[in-house]
């Protein structure tokens, strides 16, 4: 998750340990943080990569006008989707992961969406 933070206070702080609490494989990509919820931060998602492993979802929680460079880290990754939280748009960005044979989801909460899958059975 990029943008994950160790902050409680924070969106990405409470859809990073949803996740985990739900058993997911996360990493918290951050360059400023050490770890999130006792999980090593990496400062890039390639820098992740390296050390964990692929990724098949690069959840990118960032302000809309700075996820290009996230979307061209999920393309170089190998990673199966770039998927930009609720509120997160941008068309080039989604351009770039498409052009690359990413799927791209924009503007949703994985948390949110989570849920709802999760209500339907």
């Amino acid at each position: 998750m990029v943008g994950a933070s160790s902050n409680e206070a924070r969106p990405s702080f409470g859809v990073f340990r949803y996740l985990i609490e739900q058993g997911f494989d996360c990493v918290p990509i951050n360059p400023n943080e050490r770890s999130v919820l006792g999980i090593p931060a990496f400062p890039t998602v390639a820098e992740a990569v390296a050390m964990t492993g692929p990724f098949q979802i690069v959840d990118v929680f960032r302000r809309s006008e700075l996820v290009v460079p996230h979307a061209e880290e999920a393309v170089a990754a190998g990673a199966e989707c770039l998927w930009l939280q609720l509120g997160v748009v941008n068309w080039e960005a989604a351009r770039i992961a498409t052009a690359a044979g990413l799927a791209v989801v924009m503007d949703r909460c994985t948390a949110i969406e989570w849920r709802r899958v999760r209500a339907k059975g």
